[in-house]
């Protein structure tokens, strides 16, 4: 069947190119259903021609399962160099929009480096330390808050996408990684005192306390990101 689907796309696009069409013109498609098969066929073909490719695991499946196959096999492809447009496709959990494809192909592109859609969100999964949930919320709630405001910022703010910024949930790791985010919170885990230093650019500028974290925070976020994305360059002095 591989060698079949190859030969198909091939003789397509060579068919197209002989009733006019340019080869700049031409994007070939051979998704497949398996996470190998797509890997084998589109390594064969990146060998074989200079035609554009599209990746995409068809019938990928539903929730975790569908996102992680996609990954799988489009991540292979992209490190290689393969691929000139993706495309993820899950199958929609009932009422839900079909814009979770579109995140989840941006997070690809942006956690392998290739490109950046929205701030990057660095939190940690928990442990003994984090009996509470906060730091959960709070991390949900800045990447929603963020994404929220792309399009504004995106226009405003150029830059702002290759941002990154931690919400970590105690003091074992919430220092440094806060440190080497742009900028970051150290959330209090279980037993410690209650409050939360805030880090830009590597550098300790506040700690916050009391029932407002989350809001103070947001603002922290918003009032660093006005002042360090879209400056317009000084004009030179005559």
């Amino acid at each position: 069947m591989r060698d079949a689907v190859i030969t198909s796309a091939l003789e397509s696009a060579a068919k197209a190119e002989e009733i006019g069409l340019t080869a700049d013109k031409i994007v070939i498609s051979c998704k497949m259903s398996g996470v190998q098969e797509l890997i084998t066929v589109y390594q064969d073909l990146a060998e074989r021609c200079n035609y554009a490719l599209h990746l995409g695991l068809t019938e990928a499946g539903i929730g975790t399962k569908g996102i992680v196959a996609s990954t799988a096999a489009l991540a292979v492809l992209l490190q290689q160099g393969i691929g000139d447009t993706i495309r993820i496709s899950l199958t929609p959990e009932p009422g839900a929009p079909r814009t979770k494809e579109v995140v989840v192909a941006q997070e690809i592109l942006q956690t392998m480096g290739i490109r950046s859609f929205t701030p990057m969100v660095i939190s940690c999964p928990g442990c003994g330390r984090t009996t509470s949930d906060y730091f959960q919320r709070l991390a949900q709630q800045i990447q929603d808050y963020l994404r929220e405001k792309m399009p504004q910022w995106r226009e405003r703010y150029p830059g702002v996408e290759e941002m990154h910024v931690a919400v970590m949930g105690c003091v074992v790791n919430g220092p440094g990684e806060s440190k080497n985010a742009n900028i970051g919170i150290s959330l209090p885990g279980t037993g410690e005192t209650p409050v939360a230093p805030v880090y830009e650019d590597g550098q300790k500028t506040v700690t916050l306390k009391g029932d407002h974290i989350a809001e103070d925070f947001q603002a922290i976020v918003e009032s660093y990101v006005s002042s360090h994305y879209g400056k317009q360059p000084e004009k030179e002095q005559a």
